[in-house]
């Protein structure tokens, strides 16, 4: 009986498709992100879950529809019943408002605690400087990103 629970639930075809997907997220009228998939797909297997297998560009707002970050990650996981959803491989934050970017393996986002984050190694650039850590951590809306465990930062020059 455990091989075909295994089974249904990580070899089921996905029961919806969507393609070119653009979902936007609002409260109280204002946008707080939108988001962009090139292939989402929906499971309603054991652990419900919605993947983004061709990656996830997401644009965060503040206020009047002004963008405030980017983040983008080649693939994603999005867990109903936890209310998670996980990126990975080749995750990147662009902070407009700062100009840094971030790079990071993994990053996750729980929804219920309105809280982004990420135990892994992270490096953040702006323009010469480059700053290493152990993690990240952000409210919902992107407004307050910071790196966990500052290792140190280093300052370069191009001749």
């Amino acid at each position: 009986m455990e091989k075909i629970k295994f089974f249904d639930d990580h070899q089921a075809p996905p029961d919806n498709i969507l393609k070119e997907a653009r979902i936007q997220r609002s409260e109280s009228a204002r946008l707080q992100l939108q988001m962009e998939a090139p292939l989402i797909e929906r499971y309603s297997t054991l652990e419900p879950r919605t993947l983004y297998p061709k990656g996830v560009r997401v644009t965060f707002f503040s206020g009047a529809d002004n963008p405030t970050a980017i983040l983008t990650a080649k693939r994603a996981v999005q867990y109903d019943k936890r209310n998670l959803t996980e990126v990975r491989d080749s995750v990147v934050i662009i902070d407009l408002r700062s100009g840094d970017t971030t790079y990071l393996d993994e990053l996750i986002w729980d929804a219920g605690q309105h809280r982004i984050y990420s135990e892994k190694p992270i490096r953040s650039v702006n323009g010469p400087r480059v700053t290493l850590g152990d993690g990240f951590e952000s409210d919902d809306g992107m407004q307050s990103p910071q790196i966990i465990h500052q290792r140190g930062t280093v300052e370069w020059k191009e001749d």
